[in-house]
């Protein structure tokens, strides 16, 4: 089974993405909880800036002295990583691929059908890669789950490509 993942067609770069490697992606989400928060529109800028700032502000009052529940935090990280539910907004790799003006749509092919659907649909959705801190063989390598969580229990699986059109 392929692990890895395509977008081509209507794009000024063909893309080719290999999921395993997300883990590590500082813009995975926890899946377990997306869909139940309530999200404000920010832009990437805005969210670095953000934190940025509370980094700024943190190192000025306490200064740049570790805390001692450093390594605590740390594990706790990696139970996080190891037992976790992960997706990835698919977003950042549509802008990366450069999408032409005319393109309207996006047809997904997995292992037994292609769909299609619209471009603005799956611009916003996010790529489940890992369940219970594994990544998605049996069906993956990624799950497309809609923004909405409308498709939270039957998400799109099987992906193979993505193809703007």
């Amino acid at each position: 089974m392929s692990e890895i993942l395509f977008i081509n067609g209507k794009v000024r770069f063909p893309i080719t993405i290999d999921p395993t490697v997300w883990i590590f992606d500082d813009r995975k989400v926890d899946l377990t909880t997306y869909f139940d928060e309530t999200r404000e529109n920010t832009s990437e800028l805005e969210t670095y800036l953000k934190n940025t700032s509370e980094h700024w502000d943190r190192e000025i009052r306490d200064g740049a002295a570790f805390p001692p529940i450093q390594q605590s935090v740390k594990k706790y990280k990696k139970e996080q990583l190891i037992t976790g539910t992960f997706g990835i907004p698919f977003h950042p790799f549509l802008a990366n691929a450069e999408i032409l003006e005319d393109a309207t749509q996006v047809e997904i092919e997995t292992v037994d059908h292609t769909m299609t659907l619209p471009l603005e649909t799956v611009k916003n959705a996010i790529l489940g890669f890992s369940k219970e801190g594994k990544p998605l063989k049996e069906d993956g390598p990624v799950h497309l789950y809609f923004n909405d969580g409308s498709n939270q229990q039957n998400p799109i699986r099987n992906i193979r490509q993505f193809t703007i059109i």
